[in-house]
């Protein structure tokens, strides 16, 4: 059964009583203050800490994080997210060190697997593709075992950037909708459903190896059926992997949560979505694009292989959030 909140109190609701299932622990061990040192120390972002991600204290506590490349504004106005907004007036071109230090975080925290992503850069003339082309370059100078997930924009939908990425030679190719398409103009106005789920398929089209994957939230007053019906689209596109995740309303500027989905209905969507072709499906109130991402190149679900719950504690080096 899902829980929903009245409008008139989704504020009170999401600050006093969120469920016991999305609490967590606060950030504080000593691994997570040195995977922050050396986030820190090479003057770089993380979209751990841009998007307030509940799972910010585990996955730091294991010395991981989610960098967010090309800077901390972005040029869209996506009603979810608490990035800050990038204007003509305080934009600055991008970094040609940052794909660098990149690099050399990945090797200092001895990462298998790097998940980069970044905000949106419309301004640039590629839409930062050429960016994320050097900073792939970047990790496998520095960490050549390292496996490389990117988590890219929408590009505006051209094709020849994301060649680019591409060609870089990526493990991963992550490029989330987001949300069901009756919901769009709402909670993401300045993208569109048909490209987002364009930009996947041409990624399997140019390279069937790559695996690609996408993600959505739920809570935003979406129905069941429209999940399942955008499943089916990105089985369509030859998507590998998908994630769901609650939506958590990261301060009072964004979009209030409609409701908190259960646990069940989680496993519920996870099961369906394996039954429709999947290869993995990352379900859960706390899932984010990239958490527990190393598992998703795995052959098999580690739950399956060792025995483990889908929600334990990552104890392996990755960069995940």
């Amino acid at each position: 059964m899902t829980i929903k909140v009245p409008r008139s109190q989704q504020t009170m609701k999401e600050r006093l009583v969120k469920p016991a299932w999305l609490k967590v622990k606060a950030p504080g061990s000593p691994e997570y203050m040195k995977t922050k040192e050396v986030v820190k120390g090479l003057a770089l972002n993380t979209v751990c800490e841009e998007a307030h991600c509940p799972n910010i204290g585990e996955c730091w506590s294991h010395r991981t994080a989610t960098f967010m490349i090309m800077g901390e504004l972005c040029t869209r106005r996506c009603h979810f997210c608490s990035v800050k907004d990038g204007t003509d007036e305080n934009l600055e071109p991008l970094d040609p060190l940052e794909p660098h230090r990149v690099g050399m975080a990945v090797k200092k925290l001895g990462l298998r697997h790097a998940v980069i992503t970044s905000v949106d850069r419309d301004d640039v003339a590629d839409f930062g593709a050429s960016h994320f082309a050097r900073t792939v370059e970047s990790i496998r100078r520095h960490a050549p075992e390292c496996k490389i997930e990117l988590l890219i924009p929408d590009l505006r939908g051209s094709r020849e950037a994301l060649s680019t990425i591409l060609d870089a030679g990526v493990d991963v190719l992550n490029h989330n909708v987001e949300t069901v398409p009756r919901l769009y103009k709402r909670v993401r106005p300045g993208s569109g459903y048909i490209r987002s789920l364009s930009i996947l398929r041409w990624a399997k089209e140019r390279s069937p190896s790559v695996k690609t994957k996408s993600g959505i939230m739920v809570g935003l007053g979406e129905a069941p059926e429209e999940v399942h019906a955008l499943m089916d689209d990105l089985r369509f596109c030859n998507v590998d992997i998908m994630t769901i995740g609650q939506y958590l309303r990261p301060t009072e500027k964004q979009m209030p949560v409609r409701e908190f989905v259960t646990p069940e209905e989680f496993e519920n969507y996870r099961m369906i979505g394996l039954s429709k072709g999947f290869q993995f499906v990352e379900s859960g109130a706390l899932v984010r694009s990239s958490y527990h991402a190393w598992k998703h190149t795995s052959p098999e679900p580690l739950a399956e292989v060792e025995g483990h719950d889908s929600n334990e504690r990552n104890t392996r080096t990755t960069l995940s959030a």
